[in-house]
């Protein structure tokens, strides 16, 4: 399973960006998709992920902000950020469970600026 992430950048606080992932090669066997993110000097954690059904999960900090959402048939999984906050930044990594392997996209910035 390989997947590519696209859409990170910089933004002013307050402002929205859409990320997007896209899954190629052994797509059949995907369950969980979902997006962490690593800020500088931090570990990673998880943003958001959503289930084959489309059930989706948040952490707290991004409750009402994030929406994660995905298309079974690519697959692609895509989080929408709305009312970026400077604590948002950092490098945001799609990952795929694949039979219960994981699988990490390249990682996208996203900066976003007081």
């Amino acid at each position: 399973v390989q997947l590519q992430a696209s859409g990170g950048g910089l933004v002013q606080a307050g402002g929205s960006l859409r990320l997007s992932c896209v899954a190629s090669g052994s797509i059949f066997g995907i369950n969980d998709m979902a997006w962490y993110r690593q800020a500088p000097g931090k570990q990673r954690e998880l943003v958001a992920s959503i289930t084959f059904a489309g059930i989706s999960t948040y952490v707290d900090s991004v409750k009402d902000r994030f929406t994660i959402s995905r298309d079974n048939a690519g697959p692609t999984v895509d989080l929408q950020m709305n009312s970026l906050k400077p604590e948002d930044t950092g490098v945001y990594y799609c990952h795929a469970d694949w039979l219960g392997d994981g699988f990490w996209g390249q990682g996208t910035q996203v900066t976003v600026s007081s």
